[in-house]
């Protein structure tokens, strides 16, 4: 172990002093992360105490970390500052054309039935002459999108925590949205809690307040029809999966719960729309429902999204809402939502890649510098409120096929 130099040690004890009554001071050797750590009490609020390190550590090339333990507050003085790198915009740039063609094409193929002996090549080549026919899609979609995005952009710069433009990412295969989302790199980590929280709430917050009046306006504009009883011979179609928010936006849209059943059988009604909200079951054969205009689907979709990114867990919106209401507890709630995902496999299998994608990315949360630090009232509420918004977007069963149902078929 290198001894400290005794005039650094003075200068940082007594930085240190002005804002933590110090009971124990290690200075770390060359195997460990940081030059100095301080156990003791502050005596200032945290995010003062934060703030003050911060600025009196940086002419030291000295970045502070906050943490608390065993009733003792701990100042881990890591060596070097955080400089973020440069960014290339003209890679955001492309990625969002790409993802533009993308949802031209998705759109057009939505409104287009190519004939049954055409080849997906000349399936997309019909389409590229059709790109018009994809812009109310498209630009609906997108609009959500980037509310979502810039959302968390905006509230980054707010708080001066340098962030990456939104990356989006194209996917051009007949029968999606044209897109797997979108996606921001912080460039740094957040200073505290509360600012983790304000990023991460308000992309969804965002997206939701661009995402209800497009649903409500594309289903405004769609028409109410019959779902077949029996689909000819190898042909069927694709219905769009309920959440509370979207059962409820459809309700207004059209005065009723769709899609209407031609009977619930045995079951009350509430019972058999809480077992269809979660198994898409029983199929809805000759059910009236909505018809959904281009415009809608893209709602459907950006409220789909919304939901995705606030699961509660790992790096994604609703895990770092989590994380700021429970801190490291979060590891002990972890297991539970693998377990609920794992069981909505059972009603709709493309769960299980979540699950998959969870598991091995969503292990660790974007930890602050300063981890002390709690929500105030407000925020407190809005994570709350959050996670309860999650609740009413989210959708047990996205998509569910219906297809020839004639017997012995």
């Amino acid at each position: 172990m290198t001894l400290p130099d005794s005039n650094n040690t003075e200068i940082l004890t007594t930085i240190v002093r002005r804002c933590m009554t110090i009971q124990e001071v290690t200075w770390g050797t060359t195997q460990d992360p940081f030059e100095v750590r301080f156990r003791g009490r502050l005596l200032l609020e945290s995010d003062e105490a934060y703030d003050l390190l911060a600025e009196k550590t940086r002419p030291h090339t000295l970045t502070p970390i906050l943490q608390e333990s065993e009733g003792q507050h701990i100042i881990l003085l890591v060596k070097g500052l955080i400089e973020p790198g440069p960014s290339n915009p003209w890679i955001n740039l492309a990625l969002f054309l790409a993802t533009l063609l993308s949802m031209l094409l998705a759109g057009a193929a939505y409104s287009y039935k190519p004939p049954t002996d055409m080849t997906e090549m000349e399936i997309y080549l019909t389409l590229f002459g059709k790109l018009d026919s994809g812009i109310s899609f498209a630009v609906s979609l997108l609009s959500i999108l980037l509310a979502h995005e810039f959302g968390h952009y905006l509230a980054a710069r707010y708080h001066k925590t340098p962030v990456t433009l939104p990356y989006f990412l194209p996917l051009p295969l007949l029968g999606g949205f044209g897109t797997l989302g979108a996606a921001i790199r912080l460039k740094a980590p957040p200073k505290n809690k509360r600012v983790l929280l304000d990023i991460g709430i308000a992309g969804p917050l965002a997206g939701l307040v661009v995402a209800i009046p497009i649903v409500l306006y594309g289903l405004s504009l769609s028409e109410l029809g019959t779902i077949p009883e029996i689909f000819p011979p190898g042909e069927g179609t694709v219905l769009e999966g309920n959440s509370l928010l979207y059962l409820g936006l459809k309700y207004i849209a059209h005065g009723k719960l769709l899609p209407m059943p031609l009977s619930y059988g045995s079951l009350p009604a509430p019972l058999y729309w809480l077992r269809y909200l979660f198994t898409g079951l029983p199929l809805p054969f000759g059910a009236e429902d909505v018809l959904l205009h281009p415009i809608a689907w893209a709602g459907w979709a950006g409220l789909l999204v919304t939901a995705i990114n606030l699961i509660p867990t790992g790096q994604l919106d609703g895990g770092h809402t989590l994380y700021s209401l429970f801190g490291d507890k979060v590891q002990r709630i972890r297991p539970f939502i693998l377990l609920l995902v794992a069981l909505m496999g059972f009603v709709y299998s493309g769960w299980w890649l979540w699950l998959a994608i969870i598991y091995f990315l969503g292990r660790n949360h974007a930890q602050p510098l300063d981890q002390v630090t709690r929500l105030d009232p407000t925020r407190r509420t809005l994570a709350i409120l959050t996670l309860v918004i999650f609740i009413l977007v989210f959708t047990p069963v996205p998509l569910r096929l219906m297809f020839n149902a004639a017997p012995g078929l």
